[in-house]
């Protein structure tokens, strides 16, 4: 797996503005089988929330977080208990062997462009018996966003900025990841699409959203006012582009989700 640029995000903003993470997570909690001795691993742990649930429900067993961002494990941090630790650590350079019971992950591998190399791993991560459990962004995601900072990026201020930026996300349709996934020696796989597009509450929620996390890969190409502009330029022109009539902010959220037994 090639080196990747990683990005650093404010864990404590994030814990703020990420309710529709930990929405599509806890559903996603609520539907494993835990017997509550596991050995677990959490993928992109962010803020530690839905870790922590995890290490509650397998009070006989333990849960790993990793992510590479300092400040998401410093919030996660703070949920540290005997059965529950978090590590720094980019998940391109995971080198588990027969570790896991279940490989988890929520809202972060989108993060991850090299799929192929990162099911490789976490296959060797697994226990023989062991399961995987992803859901990250797919094809058709956050539409309105990526139109609106594709749009800002392109303007004469910035433009320059951005000669050599590379784009930070891998999003895949259902029938390419199933693809994917067959390429590896797991007995059992499920791939399925899901919509989940939300409605935001107010403009104040989205724009939350919008700073942290999906500017922070842009702000890192500019420095300074020209920062500052142009997270105003995004801001003003998402409030446009997602504001409804009963005062909401629609945006497309379209997942990928994952469930394998080695």
């Amino acid at each position: 797996m090639r080196k990747r640029m990683t990005f650093e995000f404010d864990g404590e903003k994030y814990q703020r503005s990420s309710s529709h993470q930990k929405e599509w997570g806890n559903k996603i909690i609520a539907g494993l089988d835990l017997k509550g001795d596991e050995r677990i691993l959490d993928l992109g742990c962010g803020d530690g929330a839905l870790t922590g649930r995890l290490a509650w429900l397998v009070s006989g067993g333990s849960v790993l977080g990793i992510d590479a961002s300092q400040g998401m494990i410093d919030t996660a941090g703070k949920l540290r208990k005997d059965n529950l630790e978090f590590r720094k650590m980019d998940i391109s350079l995971i080198a588990f062997e027969e570790e896991f019971d279940l490989v988890f992950s929520n809202a972060a591998l989108h993060w991850i462009k090299d799929h192929p190399a990162l099911l490789s791993k976490v296959c060797r991560s697994l226990k023989p018996g062991g399961t995987v459990r992803f859901n990250f962004a797919a094809a058709g995601n956050c539409a309105n966003f990526f139109r609106v900072v594709k749009q800002a990026m392109g303007l004469g201020p910035y433009k320059s900025s951005f000669a050599d930026f590379e784009w930070p996300w891998y999003m895949p349709g259902v029938a390419e990841y199933r693809k994917t996934v067959k390429r590896f020696p797991f007995r059992e796989t499920r791939v399925w699409g899901e919509n989940a597009d939300r409605y935001f509450p107010d403009a104040g929620a989205m724009i939350a959203w919008v700073d942290q996390p999906s500017l922070v890969p842009f702000l890192k190409y500019l420095d300074g006012e020209k920062k500052d502009r142009f997270r105003a330029t995004v801001v003003e022109r998402m409030v446009k582009a997602t504001l409804q009539e009963d005062g909401t902010c629609f945006e497309t959220f379209r997942r990928i989700n994952l469930f394998a037994r080695k």
